[in-house]
């Protein structure tokens, strides 16, 4: 499959797309930052505990928390199916045997790293009562599953390396036919960047597919970046692959506002150049868009590319909402019924002095963009602040047409289930 000149076609369309950016100042969410290296960089891992029976994360009034289904390894994404299954997909980062001792051991209690269930597993609650009851290994053997889609009676799934699909009839609980595979993928990448998430166009032509970098900031040069730090999309029928926006250096949550056709991503910013340097953020993405990554962010040099590419500056598109430095916004996904809300996972920090994140927040929108300052909606997954303990960590959103909010919490092994009382 031929792929185009990615930089080449990224540089050409910035610079028609980029003249209208929103002004930073106008960024809901974003606070004045410290200068880059006000603050040292700190290496601060949680410790993972668990939840103690019958404790749950806490949600505002009107709202009503349940453990859907707890047990898992691992759970990383989730995918509603139309008749009323959820799947997961269960994956973990593999120790590196070259890693840092002290950075290897913070990473292991995390549970971020470790033995990988490499699987898929089908939930159902066949009563409606909000508990799924019955699970089953849908498939098993895949490499490092994150994202999935159910297109045209086909499930495609994201593993590190590849988009693959098998055919799959609801209501199956189990895959045995052989995965076809629609494109290669980059594998691996920074810490935890390997994973590959999917997203279907509303009108089914399309899967858009995220890509985290391999580094940092490009420290390994940008040869090693190539499809990577971008969001590729693949046509369905011809299964040609095209570059849709480049310069988010981990791109991992993907929707749509419901009614839109605005792509929107939440997107892990940079490490290493101070506590409050550089906000994670949500952006509704524009095809051809450069989002400055590694060169800048939000509009600003980073001091490890002082000079480099500096005419990129002026047609750099910005985030739309900023969600905390460090506090790893991995999930979205907008409300489906009442308010238009958007709402982000934020993962939890490891490269800031003191906690950010561990919550899930709520962005209010109206006509399609953003309207307001992002808003704690599900909290309590950290156990002790000072002791740097928590009970789980929320990583992707799924919401239902009846308003219900599924959350996936990979290091509490849980997928949560939260809805309106009454």
């Amino acid at each position: 499959m031929k792929v185009r000149n990615i930089g080449a076609v990224a540089l050409a369309l910035v610079s028609n797309a980029a003249m209208a950016q929103t002004p930073q100042k106008a960024i809901p969410g974003l606070r004045e930052t410290d200068p880059p290296y006000a603050t040292e960089s700190v290496v601060r891992h949680p410790v993972t505990v668990g939840w103690p029976d019958g404790r749950t994360p806490t949600a505002p009034r009107g709202w009503q928390v349940v453990k859907f289904a707890g047990g898992l390894d691992y759970p990383r994404q989730a995918l509603l199916l139309p008749n009323g299954d959820v799947l997961v997909s269960e994956a973990r980062t593999l120790p590196k045997l070259d890693a840092d001792p002290e950075v290897a051991r913070g990473q292991a209690l995390s549970k971020t790293t470790g033995y990988s269930a490499n699987r898929i597993t089908l939930l159902r609650d066949a009563n409606r009562d909000g508990i799924a009851e019955q699970r089953f290994v849908l498939r098993e053997g895949l490499n490092q599953p994150f994202g999935m889609q159910y297109v045209g009676g086909r499930l495609y799934v994201a593993n590190t390396d590849a988009v693959v699909s098998f055919p799959y009839q609801l209501g199956s609980t189990s895959i045995t036919a052989p995965p076809r595979t629609h494109v290669t993928l980059p594998a691996g990448g920074y810490n935890n960047h390997w994973t590959r998430n999917l997203l279907a166009s509303p009108d089914g032509r399309t899967l858009y597919v995220s890509v985290g970098s391999a580094s940092n900031v490009g420290e390994y040069g940008m040869d090693e970046e190539k499809r990577r730090a971008a969001i590729l999309a693949i046509d369905l029928s011809t299964g040609r692959e095209r570059l849709y926006a480049s310069g988010l250096r981990n791109p991992v949550g993907m929707d749509f506002v419901p009614g839109t056709s605005t792509l929107w991503t939440a997107v892990n910013e940079r490490d290493e150049i101070g506590d409050d340097i550089s906000p994670d953020y949500l952006v509704g993405v524009r095809e051809g868009g450069f989002y400055g990554w590694p060169y800048s962010y939000y509009g600003k040099q980073d001091p490890r590319h002082a000079n480099e590419k500096r005419e990129l500056l002026g047609t750099t598109l910005l985030p739309d909402v900023a969600v905390g430095a460090h506090a790893a916004a991995l999930g979205i996904g907008f409300a489906k019924q009442g308010a238009p809300t958007a709402y982000v996972a934020r993962h939890g920090s490891w490269n800031r002095s003191s906690f950010n994140g561990y919550d899930v927040l709520a962005v209010p929108f109206a006509n399609g963009r953003p309207a307001g300052d992002p808003q704690p909606f599900l909290t309590g997954f950290v156990a002790d602040a000072k002791k740097g303990t928590v009970h789980g960590r929320p990583v992707s959103i799924q919401t239902r047409a009846d308003g219900a909010i599924f959350v996936v919490d990979d290091a509490g092994d849980t997928v949560w289930l939260v809805r309106r009382t009454g």
